[in-house]
């Protein structure tokens, strides 16, 4: 290659406006260009340090460059990173078995995000309607101001209306209820069932997320398994963003004491890279040969650095320390709901992904703070116009939960 074509291939310095000369503006970013990670801290193109509370929005698991998910990417990028599902692959068996056998599911099926694992819940409820039940037209019902992914289907099941403006038709079957009401619930399926049984699923995060970190109750879904029990309907949980440890449990429905027929995984299942996963119980795994299928789904890549990431919680037990530091955060935004009483109204949350929602008739937003905590050295996430989001890796230590603390005391004391 000539010196003059060396030339011309070379990356130019970098530039944020050239970014979004080529890269479509789906995303509202932050003007920060992350550069490399430690632990739970990352860099900038600057060389600022900053303590990371996003962890790639609840997913990297284990921090940045955690040696165990090195480890397996070196490894598996050496011996087999790709070969389809026309053959079986070592990686996927054994991430399948560890899932299973650390939940109330009998089988797996993998595929690429949360949004997927979705969808892939859908069609099963689906095919379980028509094929056990004889419904012909099947409905879920999900929740007001759940989220559950930007497909068609997932926007739809998603009871938000700003994700599903101008996305018009929408997939029909589904139906909308508000959160954490059981007579709601019963109204619903009362009236849905009115002439034939039309209700196939209930889809529910045990903990909103998006919806702005709002905790399930537990009466409420006890109730809901009762409810499904009774009528054949199955319970769908979508634990993209709370399971994998991410509450304090490996699986968010055990702060529920309930158990669903199928749920959902992805987020933090690949400490960063991109996998999903549908699990479901043996009664409704109702899929054959060619009902669904995903071409990276499941491949041996993707595959050991999630087992990597599933042993890497067990044998370090880090549910523990999710547990420990969840209890140290949610006391220090306490402390601050009572040091800021006018600007802060609630603290909530289960282990690691808690929420400090900000009073209605403050002039701020969430994505004020995170502005200014950007400028102290720590990066957080809205949960909505009015909830701060803190979802820091699950390896996070004492003293970093107290820096972080102190960033937010700071920029609550610079908006007040």
């Amino acid at each position: 290659m000539s010196p003059d074509t060396l030339a011309k291939s070379a990356p130019s310095a970098y530039s944020t406006a050239e970014f979004d000369d080529y890269v479509m503006t789906t995303y509202a970013r932050f003007p920060l260009t992350l550069t490399r990670g430690s632990g739970c801290r990352v860099w900038d193109d600057q060389g600022r340090e900053y303590l990371d509370f996003v962890a790639g929005i609840a997913t990297c698991t284990l921090g940045h460059a955690h040696p165990a998910i090195t480890a397996a990417v070196t490894e598996q990028a050496q011996t087999l990173i790709h070969v389809s599902n026309l053959y079986y692959n070592t990686p996927q068996g054994n991430l399948a078995k560890w899932l299973v056998e650390h939940s109330c599911a009998d089988r797996a099926f993998f595929c690429n995000s949360g949004a997927e694992a979705n969808e892939a819940a859908i069609k099963l409820a689906r095919k379980y309607a028509h094929t056990v039940r004889n419904i012909t037209n099947p409905i879920i019902i999900t929740a007001n101001a759940s989220f559950h992914g930007r497909t068609l289907a997932t926007i739809t099941a998603t009871g938000q209306p700003k994700y599903q403006q101008n996305f018009d038709p929408l997939v029909p079957g589904f139906h909308y209820v508000p959160y954490n009401d059981t007579e709601a619930l019963k109204t619903a399926i009362a009236h849905l069932d009115q002439q034939q049984p039309q209700v196939a699923a209930i889809m529910l995060e045990g903990l909103q997320g998006e919806g702005g970190v709002r905790p399930g109750d537990l009466s409420y879904f006890q109730a809901v398994r009762q409810l499904c029990d009774e009528k054949q309907i199955l319970l769908i949980m979508d634990e993209v963003q709370v399971g994998m440890g991410r509450s304090g449990k490996l699986w968010g429905y055990e702060n529920l004491g309930i158990e669903p027929d199928i749920f959902t995984s992805a987020k933090g299942l690949g400490g960063g890279v991109p996998i999903g996963a549908m699990l479901c119980k043996s009664h409704c795994n109702v899929f054959n040969p060619g009902d669904h299928a995903s071409t990276f789904g499941g491949n041996p890549f993707a595959c050991a650095v999630a087992f990597s990431v599933c042993q890497t919680i067990e044998q370090e037990n880090l549910l523990a320390n999710v547990q420990a530091r969840g209890e140290q955060l949610r006391s220090g935004l306490t402390q601050l709901a009572q040091k800021f009483p006018h600007l802060i109204s609630d603290v909530r949350g289960w282990g690691l992904i808690d929420g400090l929602e900000l009073s209605a008739d403050s002039t701020f937003t969430a994505a004020d703070i995170v502005k200014i905590a950007i400028q102290e050295g720590v990066l957080l996430v809205p949960a909505g116009p009015k909830v701060l989001r803190f979802v820091p890796p699950l390896i996070v230590s004492a003293e970093e939960i107290d820096l972080a603390l102190v960033a937010v005391d700071r920029a609550l004391t610079a908006l007040n």
